[in-house]
């Protein structure tokens, strides 16, 4: 079976079973401080698989999902499949667009980073070589985030009014942002929009 046939099988079974079974995993944290959607979270150190991609914010996200569940489902040296975890994390690179700046100020082509977390069973000596060169494995270091969790789209507006939103609310609990915002999402994109799960997040000092 070729690997586009495997991948579209796979997604398609997703779609069958409901949009929960692709996301049986996710990353482990320490909650530091919880205030209504508003959350400080202490992670520890996470094994990633990653692309980089341009375009807007929807554009990035769907061409680095689809990269990246290429490599998931089969797309490297051992034709391994990996189980699906949650969320997707997306965050700009692109230096035209400012730490605090909303996504929909930015003039121009972005770039943006899009990942997702490897299950913990694995470690970087286990896990299979990417056979697309635009996958990168690597480890994350030990982060503390500032969150802020909300349902439905998440338009670019949307997306903007909640970095806003979660600016202010890290500033009132005396956190400093010490790098980008993140979107993650929880869901694939055939899920219905009230059912979804987003966040933004934003890594902070510790304190």
């Amino acid at each position: 079976m070729t690997l586009r046939r495997k991948l579209s099988g796979a997604i398609l079974g997703l779609t069958l079973i409901g949009t929960h079974a692709m996301a049986v995993e996710e990353p482990a944290f320490k909650a530091v401080l919880l205030d209504g959607a508003f959350e400080v979270r202490d992670y520890p150190p996470l094994v990633v698989a990653e692309v980089t991609v341009g375009g807007d914010q929807k554009e990035a996200a769907n061409n680095g999902f689809r990269l990246l569940a290429g490599y998931i489902f089969g797309g490297n040296k051992r034709r391994q499949s990996i189980a699906m975890t949650a969320p997707v994390a997306q965050a700009p690179i692109s230096e035209k667009i400012a730490m605090t700046a909303p996504v929909t100020q930015t003039p121009g082509p972005a770039e943006w980073v899009v990942r997702f977390t490897m299950p913990r069973a694995y470690s970087m000596e286990t896990l299979p070589e990417p056979n697309d060169p635009r996958v990168h494995l690597r480890v994350l270091s030990p982060t503390r985030f500032a969150v802020l969790k909300f349902s439905g789209l998440a338009r670019r507006d949307v997306v903007a009014a909640k970095t806003v939103e979660l600016g202010a609310l890290a500033k009132s609990h005396q956190l400093r942002a010490i790098g980008p915002v993140s979107l993650a999402q929880y869901d694939p994109p055939w899920t219905l929009w009230f059912m979804r799960r987003n966040e933004v997040m934003i890594p902070v000092a510790p304190q």
